[in-house]
């Protein structure tokens, strides 16, 4: 398989979202999904049969407790998957399953396990961020952050302009987003394909990486392992260990990115180092020169029809 599929375009910044460091509360404390853990009602005890019965979960009672159980089952009773399928690729931390949404919609679904996830590494992530000040000592609640760090960063990834996974619903341990490519025809990873247009596949990298950081946001593990090329396209995944920039280390954290990206595509044959990357990825704006202003009020007089325009009609 080649690289050589479209022309890896870049997606637009929505509007209506102003990158920054604002980020919402992340509520860790239990959910409904717990409750239903608890409570055994009978249309749970139900599900909770039919999915254990079937061929592909019988060797994962430890991904598939009865709290992940009721979170998948109260996913189905809002609406955000019809059908549960087969698993697509295993973890240390996560596995995740195919499965369908409304209008047999593909997705992906991710299982946190809580008992076996890296917990130490997780904090090293974790502390610093604003997000989750005070999540304590309880690995329960520092995996259940991860998870819903994972989705938030999704979201605020998307609306600025980087191509990702579409995030659809978390609950608990689990995190429903779109699929991208398919279980029996998956996409794959920049690692595993011939790149025939390098110098076009790094300007994209490294736009995703600006978008990113001008959202307040560094990946934290970027490398060729996750960026992934999927109908001519590259996309973005594994974003849940990423952290803002006003982590302590996030210095470290995107020098880091910077070389790994860098020396991949030096290899590639491309005349990049990690320093000129990082000097890209976090150079502001360029603001509005006087001369350019002038020019522009002068254009716009010359113009005499539209208040706060250009002499193009553009605002």
């Amino acid at each position: 398989m080649s690289g050589e599929r479209g022309e890896f375009g870049l997606t637009d910044p929505e509007e209506s979202d102003v990158p920054g460091d604002e980020w919402e509360e992340l509520d860790v404390s239990d959910d409904e999904a717990d409750r239903i853990a608890r409570r055994q009602d009978h249309a749970f005890n139900q599900f909770r049969e039919r999915i254990k019965n079937t061929e592909q979960f019988k060797v994962e009672a430890a991904v598939f407790d009865d709290a992940t159980l009721a979170a998948l089952y109260k996913l189905v009773q809002d609406g955000h998957i019809a059908a549960f399928g087969g698993p697509v690729s295993t973890g240390k931390e996560a596995n995740v399953y195919e499965a369908l949404g409304d209008d047999d919609h593909e997705l992906a679904v991710k299982v946190y396990r809580i008992n076996t996830s890296n917990f130490r590494q997780m904090r090293d992530y974790l502390e610093g961020d604003p997000r989750f000040e005070g999540i304590g000592g309880d690995k329960k609640a520092v995996v259940l952050a991860w998870v819903r760090k994972e989705f938030a960063t999704l979201r605020r990834a998307k609306r600025a302009g980087v191509r990702v996974p579409e995030p659809i619903a978390v609950q608990r341990n689990v995190l429903v987003m779109d699929l991208v490519g398919h279980a029996d025809d998956r996409a794959r990873r920049l690692a595993e394909v011939t790149v025939e247009n390098p110098e076009t596949a790094y300007e994209v990298v490294r736009e995703y990486m600006r978008r990113l950081y001008s959202a307040g946001l560094i990946h934290g593990d970027l490398s060729e392992y996750n960026l992934i090329i999927h109908e001519g396209e590259l996309f973005v995944i594994d974003l849940g260990q990423a952290i803002t920039v006003h982590h302590p280390n996030a210095d470290d954290f995107l020098d880091r990115d910077c070389r790994n990206v860098a020396s991949f595509f030096s290899r590639q044959g491309l005349d990049v180092t990690g320093d000129d990357l990082h000097e890209y990825v976090t150079r502001p704006e360029p603001e509005p020169s006087a001369d350019a202003e002038s020019v522009e009020a002068e254009s716009t007089h010359s113009a005499g029809s539209t208040t706060g325009t250009d002499a193009t009609g553009e605002e």
